[in-house]
């Protein structure tokens, strides 16, 4: 079996770092709020290119923090409307809604997957006062038209970084771009933890200053609240590990953007859509993707992953089902947004990892070559 993603695969190729890591923290005697998270933190920011890092419990957290600030601080009120991807992972929607602040979906680009920069001024009205865009599988979402709308009509721009670490726009990596960026450091992510972990990441002094005290039950001083607050808290033991695999992470990178060259010389089956010619750039330099999924498409997708099952090799769909299509929102199941109801149809996700080697990537290029 060609498995999807080999996570132990991948941590046992930073032993025995990680292992001393954790030895490292049980030493210490101190699990919470200590010199690793600390020491993290500034790592992270400086890889990132910001002032500020947050470690936080997960992803979700990250984002949810993002929000609560802004409503502390008085920056956003119930109520208003944050413009987002309708084609992304529903956490960038619980985030939202779990502050009470209104999401306007907008439909994405089918080259890309990411939101369709043209089609967000349209959505804009009196209550939008944020735009989230969403790095999906790991390629920057930023545009100049979304920079523009940003300027325009002041809005705050939040970015989702939890698929994109490393990720560049420009000479800046995603993460660093405009107000403030949440990330997630789950298992499967290019840098990922040994558990649920994340981080938000801004050059706001005020703002991190308040996604730090809310996170932590809206106290700076123990026992003295501020805000009503969370327990979101990167714990010592994941930012060890963190701090373990941060290095290596643009050499990973740019290992999973050699396979992914190899999948796109090599994938010559006609039913099959790879992702546009417009994503693929050249194997060194600062590159817009960083490719944490490879997304392909066709219009038979379970057929194909029940063919490559059969044959041995591990698929995902990322994601079956979009957000407004979910019971979880089923005031929005009427709604229709037709490219993204195509690509959540169509999309399927091949192996990707930094430790695949050339007879497996083969072997999954021939299978599905032949697929019919």
């Amino acid at each position: 079996m060609i498995k999807f993603l080999d996570l132990k695969e991948i941590n046992d190729s930073f032993e025995p770092q990680l292992l001393n890591s954790v030895r490292r923290v049980l030493d210490s005697g101190w699990y919470l709020l200590g010199e690793e998270v600390k020491a993290f933190e500034k790592e992270y920011a400086q890889f990132i290119g910001v002032k500020h890092c947050i470690g936080v419990a997960n992803g979700l957290d990250a984002l949810r923090l993002i929000f609560k600030a802004y409503l502390e601080l008085g920056k956003l009120q119930e109520g208003d409307e944050i413009i987002i991807p309708a084609n992304t992972y529903i956490a960038s929607v619980l985030a939202i809604t779990d502050n009470r602040l209104v999401p306007v979906l907008v439909e994405p680009d089918i080259n890309t997957y990411n939101i369709d920069p043209f089609k967000v001024e349209e959505k804009i009205s009196t209550r939008t006062k944020g735009i989230m865009i969403v790095h999906l599988y790991g390629q920057n979402a930023m545009h100049p038209e979304i920079l523009r709308l940003v300027k325009k009509y002041n809005l705050k721009l939040i970015e989702d970084n939890a698929q994109a670490q490393g990720c560049f726009y420009g000479d800046k990596r995603t993460g660093s771009l405009r107000d403030i960026a949440g990330h997630s450091f789950y298992p499967g992510k290019n840098l990922g933890a040994l558990g649920d972990a994340g981080a938000v990441t801004t050059d706001d002094d005020e703002l991190a200053d308040v996604v730090r005290t809310v996170a932590n039950y809206g106290s700076k001083i123990k026992y003295q609240n501020l805000y009503k607050g969370l327990n979101s808290r990167l714990d010592e033991i994941q930012a060890a590990i963190l701090r373990v695999k941060l290095p290596r992470l643009d050499t990973d990178n740019q290992r999973r953007r050699e396979i992914v060259q190899y999948y796109m010389s090599n994938i010559t089956n006609q039913g099959i859509i790879l992702p546009a010619e417009v994503n693929i750039q050249p194997a060194t330099g600062n590159l817009q993707h960083v490719w944490h999924l490879f997304v392909i498409r066709t219009t038979d997708r379970n057929k194909l992953q029940q063919y490559l099952n059969e044959a041995g090799i591990q698929t995902m769909i990322h994601y079956p089902i979009p957000p407004h299509k979910q019971m979880a929102y089923k005031e929005w199941n009427g709604q229709s947004f037709p490219i993204t109801e195509q690509i959540h149809r169509e999309v399927l996700s091949l192996p990707l990892s930094p430790m695949m080697n050339i007879e497996d990537m083969s072997c999954i290029v021939d299978r599905i070559n032949k697929a019919l």
